[in-house]
């Protein structure tokens, strides 16, 4: 079974690292996907589980395609 806050961690991590190849700060990444800051911060920290509708709108604002996200 997989461990939900390993995932999230594994999730997190893969935001972040596509996030900087892109050159985004955070305050970028959340104003583009019109999201709060602080809520971009908790994802990339594992502390958040976000919805696919939420990864969506990063993938978009990062100009990647969804799956992307999720190469762990």
């Amino acid at each position: 079974m997989v461990d939900k806050q390993e995932l999230s961690a594994r999730l997190g991590q893969r935001l972040a690292e596509l996030r900087s190849l892109k050159g985004f700060t955070q305050e970028r990444l959340a104003y583009d996907a019109e999201l709060n800051r602080a809520y971009v911060g908790y994802i990339e920290r594992g502390e958040r589980n976000p919805s696919v509708v939420t990864m969506a709108k990063i993938a978009l604002a990062l100009k990647v395609e969804l799956h992307e996200l999720f190469r762990l």
